[in-house]
């Protein structure tokens, strides 16, 4: 019994490791195909299985030479050349109006007529105080004459004489009194008829026949000069040197249009600098007479002012979508003859329209417009056939060829 229990556990022992050396071969196995399996691929590998990319579309313009203004953008608003409010010079009654609202007056134009028979009245008194002291200064030079053929002699006294010619004399005073006031009730009668001092467009009258005005208190009527008009807008201190050194060599010239105008807008001229800075504000105020025949400008209308300060020469103008910014700061992507993008900082200055004037770039050269998301610095692009053939077409000037022409 002993034999065959030492027999029976030998052959177990021995199932054991013959099972423990499977189970390690197995393990190998496994491990082995895991390796291969996870084996990171070759760079041939790769770009076997990887298509390469393709270059990038990308839309192209020509940096071009020109002159540009330099100006400086402001918001102002429109202003009447002259604006005059109306009051009556006589206290009455309102007995006429001669005009519409909103109508176009002339310089003298009659606009409201007043009661005039108080004002007749005083002035047929004063005629006839005038009448008086001239009736006195007759009767006292007659008197005077009298004495004067028997003056020298016993039958007059030196003190009679000298009454007689002191009566004159403020006769005479008295007709000069008389005359002043018959030219003042004159002038009184005269405005009752109001009339208009300048041209210009009437606004809403605020008074009408029946009512009572009083002198120099009641306002009537609002009348604005619309043509000429002035636009008003302002500069900031830092800009007033150099728009005070461009104004002694020419006069400036404004560039006024209302928003949403198209165009430049209408060229005024700038007639008017503050002499003085705005300490609250720190600017200072300036103003462009503008022709306005069509009355296009409304006086209160804000407007949009462009004053242009000088002419920069030969400026190199890219389109704005082409400038881009990065950490390093603004720049564009320009293409070279072997249609490659080139990485070139830029500093940007005046803008115009819709570029920019820039510094950093030729003239001739072309820049990228629309695309720059996918292009690479140093790396090729593909422009659009329209594109190419009009370079085939078109030679880029030289930035001296390039002047010529702009000179010419």
């Amino acid at each position: 019994m002993k034999q065959i229990g030492s027999v029976n556990s030998q052959s177990q022992k021995k199932t054991q490791i013959a099972f423990k050396y499977a189970f390690n071969a197995v393990l190998v196995a496994v491990l082995l195909v895991s390796v291969t399996a996870c084996k990171p691929e070759t760079d041939s590998d790769e770009q076997a299985k990887a298509p390469a990319m393709p270059a990038p579309m990308v839309m192209v313009q020509t940096a071009r030479q020109t002159s540009v203004p330099l100006y400086i953008n402001s918001i102002g608003k429109a202003v009447a050349a002259e604006s005059v409010t109306i009051m009556p010079r006589v206290s009455g009654q309102v007995v006429e109006r001669t005009f519409e609202d909103g109508a176009t007056i002339t310089k003298g134009q009659v606009l409201f007529k007043l009661d005039r028979v108080p004002f007749e009245a005083a002035l047929a008194s004063a005629q006839a105080q005038l009448a008086q002291s001239n009736a006195s200064l007759d009767f006292a030079k007659i008197e005077l004459s009298r004495y004067q053929t028997i003056a020298g002699t016993n039958a007059v006294s030196k003190t009679d004489f000298d009454t007689k010619l002191n009566a004159v004399k403020v006769a005479q005073a008295q007709v000069a009194a008389a005359q002043a006031s018959v030219r003042i009730a004159q002038i009184r009668l005269d405005y009752c008829t109001i009339t208009s001092p300048i041209d210009g467009r009437a606004g809403a009258r605020l008074v009408d026949a029946g009512n009572i005005v009083r002198e120099n208190d009641t306002a009537m009527l609002s009348i604005q000069k619309l043509s000429p008009i002035f636009a008003q807008f302002t500069i900031n201190e830092q800009q007033l040197a150099m728009v005070r050194q461009n104004m002694d060599n020419h006069t400036l010239k404004a560039f006024v249009k209302l928003p949403g105008d198209a165009g430049p807008g209408v060229e005024g001229d700038l007639t008017f600098m503050n002499n003085a800075v705005e300490a609250s504000t720190g600017t200072v105020r300036l103003r462009a007479t503008l022709p306005n025949t069509d009355t296009h400008f409304w006086a209160g209308q804000f407007v949009n002012v462009q004053l242009v300060v000088k002419t920069l020469d030969d400026a190199i103008l890219v389109p704005k979508a082409a400038v881009q910014l990065s950490q390093k700061g603004q720049y564009v992507l320009s293409v070279d003859e072997q249609s490659n993008a080139q990485f070139r900082p830029v500093t940007t200055g005046q803008p115009h329209e819709d570029w920019v004037v820039v510094q950093g770039i030729k003239p001739g050269e072309r820049v990228i417009v629309d695309g720059q998301i996918m292009v690479r610095p140093g790396g090729p692009v593909r422009l659009p056939q329209a594109t190419q053939a009009a370079d085939a077409k078109e030679v880029a000037p030289t930035p001296k060829a390039n002047t010529k022409a702009n000179a010419s």
